[in-house]
């Protein structure tokens, strides 16, 4: 089971990557092989069509092999103004684009999701995941009803990264065990 393990976070302290670090982590213990990536490492140009017909970005084709290589993904998406960063809704706009010789969406239908968010507000994001859910619902992921949202997220975390409080290391334990499962079995993989 390959899954994809991402923020939609550009920041270098990003308590989503973190969050999704410990989530990768828990997935390992489960069988799965993760690729835990952070999206600064593929900077892109907003989408144009015009670039994409010019020649598309080779960050751009290096994510989308990453997702179509995927059995599903692991998510955890900082809140902006109650929905998404332009960051991870910019990458799913070049990963969702046909190719040639690949079925539409390949990078995203069939695939499954599991949804994080961390915030230093109480809430932990939990506004931006109901957009996120709705756009990866219309492209194919089937996309876990459970999902965890970490407020106070500027106290949770080790200097090593881990989760300190008991209830988020079983809560991401869980959300991760039940992501697994279920990508296990939608995939019919052993």
């Amino acid at each position: 089971m390959n899954i994809l393990a991402f923020s939609g976070s550009l920041r270098s302290a990003s308590y989503n990557q973190l969050l999704v670090g410990a989530a990768a982590r828990v997935a390992t213990e489960f069988g799965a092989t993760v690729q835990l990536i952070s999206l600064r490492d593929y900077p892109l140009p907003i989408f144009s069509e015009d670039l994409e017909k010019a020649e598309p970005p080779k960050n751009a084709q290096l994510l989308k092999e990453f997702f179509i290589n995927s059995h599903g993904f692991l998510i955890a998406s900082p809140e902006y103004n109650s929905s998404v960063t332009a960051a991870l809704k910019n990458v799913i706009d070049w990963v969702s684009r046909t190719e040639a010789g690949k079925p539409p969406l390949a990078g995203f239908k069939g695939k499954t999701g599991a949804l994080l968010s961390a915030s230093t507000g109480a809430l932990g994001g939990l506004r931006g995941l109901i957009h996120l859910r709705a756009i990866l619902g219309n492209i194919g992921v089937h996309v876990l009803p459970d999902q965890y949202a970490l407020g106070k997220a500027q106290e949770a975390f080790n200097p090593d990264g881990s989760l300190k409080d008991e209830k988020a290391i079983t809560a991401v334990r869980n959300l991760t065990k039940f992501f697994c499962d279920v990508t296990r079995a939608l995939h019919r993989l052993a």
